[in-house]
């Protein structure tokens, strides 16, 4: 069996002609970038955020988000959006809403922080409280027995 060749085939009248094309242009790379789940479309990062890198104010991962909208006016919203505001029906951290929407951290920061800047979720940053921004010990306490409980 004959495989065909990569190179140039030159004719008798001296004309070079190119390459046959192989099935699969892309290789692995090109399948690689689809949704394999298929039931979600596949949206570069930069398509999300409209080209922005940075949001719009700096959101903590730990941030809390929770879902102010109507749920009537969450059509008009972009898909990403409207996922953010279902999810966020129940308080979830910033780097929540990135892991179980599968997006990056940043994407995620950017879309929140539009998100509370039209009304339709409330952020709750931490270090408001009356330790002047330093962490609550009892809180920090609680998560590393959560920790060692894993």
């Amino acid at each position: 069996m004959q495989t065909a060749s990569r190179e140039p085939a030159v004719t008798p009248g001296g004309f070079m002609t190119p390459p046959p094309a192989s099935p699969d242009p892309y290789g692995a790379l090109h399948h690689a970038s689809y949704d394999e789940g298929g039931d979600q479309p596949l949206v570069r990062p930069y398509a999300m955020t409209g080209g922005r890198t940075r949001p719009r104010y700096q959101l903590a991962i730990e941030a809390l988000v929770s879902t102010t909208a109507d749920p009537a006016h969450l059509g008009t919203l972009l898909p990403e959006h409207q996922r953010i505001c279902h999810l966020c029906r129940e308080v979830k951290s910033v780097a929540e809403v990135s892991a179980l929407l599968s997006m990056p951290l940043g994407v995620a920061r950017i879309l929140v922080a539009d998100l509370a800047e039209a009304g339709m979720v409330a952020i709750h940053q931490p270090g408001n409280g009356e330790a002047g921004g330093a962490p609550d010990v009892t809180l920090l306490e609680r998560v590393l027995s959560g920790l060692r409980k894993l």
